[in-house]
This record gives structure tokens, sequence and C-alpha cells, in this order.
């Protein structure tokens, strides 16, 4: 099923998520949604806060990037790189960060460069609830940041200078209106 992907302006997405156990309600089917909402909106993550839900869980498919020529060097990595975090802890962010051009589903027609460390370390489970500990020093390392900040009620325009917030600024506020024009299902604020 197609969940409607919560707009800029929405509370759940300012809020830290919690954390969830094996008896989360309907676990397995939320994934199998979140995964569709994300493939119908064409994005490559998605976390539970965009389709409302305040828990800790996101879901990855970086398959689409693997036929990037950028991406060549990782190819083989991204086409196998459709994971679930569960809970996930990032435990360690090391090395010089570096800029990249990123957007988000919750903030269509907004790219920005923004800067994030190169190296990762997390903990997680994965959706049959097995515990992880990986380590990610490329593009999946920022895709997973992107998508941790969700959970944390961190938005990527809240990386920018306070200049490019500015000048974002009724962009933002337009988005929260309802005044975008996206292909995909999205809830928008009700004030």
């Amino acid at each position: 099923m197609i969940l409607p992907i919560y707009a800029y302006g929405e509370p759940v997405l300012r809020k830290k998520s919690r954390e969830i156990d094996k008896s989360y309600p309907e676990l397995p089917l939320l994934i199998e949604n979140m995964f569709e909402t994300m493939y119908k909106a064409h994005g490559i993550g998605l976390a539970a806060p965009q389709v409302g839900l305040s828990i800790r869980l996101f879901v990855i498919d970086a398959v689409p990037l693997s036929e990037d020529e950028e991406y060549a060097d990782i190819k083989e990595e991204l086409k196998e790189f459709k994971k679930v975090f569960i809970n996930p802890k990032i435990i360690e962010r090391e090395g010089e960060p570096w800029k990249f051009n990123e957007g988000c589903l919750s903030i269509p027609d907004i790219r920005e460069d923004i800067k994030r460390p190169k190296t990762i370390t997390i903990e997680y489970y994965d959706e049959n609830w097995n515990k992880k500990t990986e380590i990610y020093g490329d593009v999946r390392a920022r895709i997973i940041q992107h998508e941790y900040d969700h959970i944390e009620g961190i938005l990527f325009t809240d990386l920018l200078s306070p200049l490019k917030k500015k000048l974002l600024k009724g962009k933002l506020a337009d988005i929260s209106k309802g005044k975008t024009d996206v292909e995909y299902k999205m809830k928008f604020p009700s004030y």
C-alpha cells in the first residue's frame, strides 16, 4: 500500500523517534509498504517519520545508484544495498566531511550540498531482528546518515548555513502549505 509522505512542516518530522520491539504491530507489512511508497516516489531511502510514525525505522534501496557512472567503483555493493534498519544507532562518525548534493521526499524540489563525515559505524536490527554492526565509507554512509537524521528529528535543511536557510525560507513555507507539485501522495500540515 502506498502511504502518504509527510511534508516539511509536519510536526512528526521534528520529533526524536522511539525504539520499537518485536511486538510492534504489523511490522513486516509496514516495511513492505515503506519500500513500495519509496519506489513510487523514486526515492532511495525512507524513514518512518516521513510516513507519520515516530519510530526508529528506515529503509534503503540504493540499487538505482548502481547505474550511475559516478559510483562505478562500488556498483556491485550498491546493487546489493537494500536494507531495513530497526532501532539504529550510529556509534561512530569519522573522516573529513565531504559535500554531496542531497534532496528529500518530504522536501520536494529542493536540493543542496550538505557536508557529512565520510565514514560511519552503525548498529541496528534487520527485518529478522538480527543485530548488525557495520561500517560504511562511501555514498551508502551518506544515505544512512540522511535517513538516520530523520529518526532524530533532523532534516537536511537544518544542516545548511544561516544564509542558505534564509534563501530557502519561502520555498519551505510553500511546501508546508501544499504549494508543490509532486507525482506521489503527500500529507501537508493543516494550519
